[in-house]
């Protein structure tokens, strides 16, 4: 099975409110240095079968009318490589 990506992100010239209240927050915590931040959406979508140009074609269609609202917001598709990660 494949990993596909759909990773949503405001425009860069919309507002991104949440991202402002973090990146105010930052200073306060102890984290210097950090001069923006904006904030956005991951999807991950597991697929049966090869992930072919007729897939990808699908999820960007899927991602353009349903995860994404174009009007304010840019997003982009890839295959993710399968990898084995450990966290503590």
């Amino acid at each position: 099975m494949a990993r596909v990506v759909v990773d949503v992100m405001l425009k860069p010239e919309i507002l991104d409110p949440q991202g402002q209240a973090v990146q105010r927050a930052l200073p306060r915590l102890g984290y210097e240095g950090i001069t923006d931040v904006r904030q956005g959406k991951r999807f991950e979508l597991e697929v049966e079968g090869p992930v072919d140009d007729a897939v990808l074609a699908r999820i960007h269609q899927l991602a353009e009318t349903f995860l994404a609202n174009t009007v304010i917001e840019d997003f982009t598709v890839r295959v993710e490589e399968s990898e084995e990660v450990t966290t503590a």
